[in-house]
């Protein structure tokens, strides 16, 4: 026996195909976000096919979420990763400020050239 309803791709297409007067429509900076947004919705392809449900836009909407949900994550954890390393650089900078901020230099001058014996 077949499919009593189309596939999920196939559903994919058409709703793609549905909306392309309002790609059509977008400013050309936009088209490429509309774009990525069926290109998310096909990342999940296999999953949305397995449930095989009669609604492909509940399927393709819940595909957009999960992408995004992924996309979050992955930003959270570079977001902590940047974090950790700017305060482990903040951790290890007091001694490299001390140096950059010593009034003299080697030969006993301060910054601005001038003598600080006083």
């Amino acid at each position: 026996m077949g499919r009593t309803n189309p596939t999920y791709r196939d559903a994919l297409r058409g709703l793609e195909s549905e909306w392309k007067p309002m790609r059509r429509a977008l400013r050309r900076e936009y088209q490429a976000d509309f774009d990525r947004l069926f290109d998310r919705g096909r990342t999940f392809a296999d999953a949305a096919g397995y449930a095989n449900p009669t609604d492909p836009e509940r399927a393709l909407l819940l595909s957009l979420a999960l992408a995004h949900e992924v996309e979050l994550r992955r930003l959270r954890a570079e977001l902590e990763e940047l974090e950790e390393r700017e305060q482990r650089d903040d951790r290890a900078a007091p001694e490299a400020r001390d140096d950059r901020t010593a009034p003299e230099g080697r030969d006993g001058r301060t910054a601005d050239g001038g003598d600080d014996s006083e």
